[in-house]
């Protein structure tokens, strides 16, 4: 009697190791989750949680906030107007990939005549022109126009691909159309699509002068480009820097 149950109890212990053999892959696999950016957990070097280490998503808090540089309306004939803000995003490798913002517009007493509402993302590491055109303002002259961003930053890992884009021979031509001609070149491998050229002139002290803007559909790779920009009329003040700045939508996939 004791033999057969000490076999009873062999079998059984053998059987029992064989079943949590079987099984302990499974219950492993279901208390350690491989680390994803979207288990609600700080981990796999995040600085918060599903923030920073390896996921597009940052942590706020270790970003340098945007700087609003300057806004300003510029008279396109009575009773229209362009606005344009330079904003700064001091952070190289991160950047929104949209935000809303507000323009609002000013008379000399103070009173609010137009504002414009838009969406624009903000790329990484640069200086660049937010600008809104047709802005009527039913033949009320503009004295001082607003700048401010309606949401707080979400902050993701971004690559500026208009970095890639090379613009040159800038030339201002004055006349009852000024215009301002320039050359362009992507010098990337790969194309690029749906390109915004923005340009800005300044006078000697550095006052904006006006804002345009002119579009590129698809630039090849190593292909040289023209492009140009207009206003409908003469310049009270030479300008005697141009800033003409590419902008690319960024493309981020989580």
């Amino acid at each position: 009697m004791e033999w057969a149950k000490r076999r009873q109890i062999y079998y059984a212990t053998g059987v029992f190791l064989l079943f949590t053999a079987i099984i302990s892959p499974f219950i492993w696999k279901l208390i350690h989750h491989k680390p994803t950016c979207f288990d609600g957990i700080q981990n796999q070097g995040e600085t918060s949680v599903d923030k920073g280490g390896p996921c597009k998503l940052l942590d706020e808090r270790v970003q340098k906030p945007l700087l609003i540089l300057w806004s300003r309306a510029f008279k396109i004939r009575p009773g229209l107007y362009s606005t344009v803000a330079y904003i700064e995003n001091p952070n190289p490798k991160s950047g929104i990939l949209s935000i809303p913002y507000h323009f609002k517009l000013y008379n000399s007493e103070n009173i609010l005549i137009a504002e414009r509402f838009g969406n624009v993302p903000i790329l990484p590491g640069r200086v660049m022109p937010i600008l809104e055109t047709g802005i009527e303002t039913g033949n009320r002259d503009v004295a001082r126009v607003t700048f401010q961003f309606l949401r707080k930053e979400v902050w993701v890992k971004m690559f500026d691909e208009s970095k890639k884009i090379d613009v040159y021979d800038e030339v201002f031509k004055p006349g009852k159309i000024p215009r301002v001609d320039a050359k362009t070149k992507n010098s990337d491998v790969i194309p690029k699509k749906n390109v915004i050229f923005v340009a800005t002139l300044f006078d000697e002290v550095g006052n904006a002068l006006a804002s345009s803007r002119t579009y590129l559909e698809r630039m090849e790779p190593d292909k040289e480009y023209e492009i140009s920009f207009t206003w409908p009329k003469p310049f009270k003040i030479s300008p005697t820097r141009i800033d003409v700045q590419p902008l690319i939508a960024p493309r981020v996939k989580f």
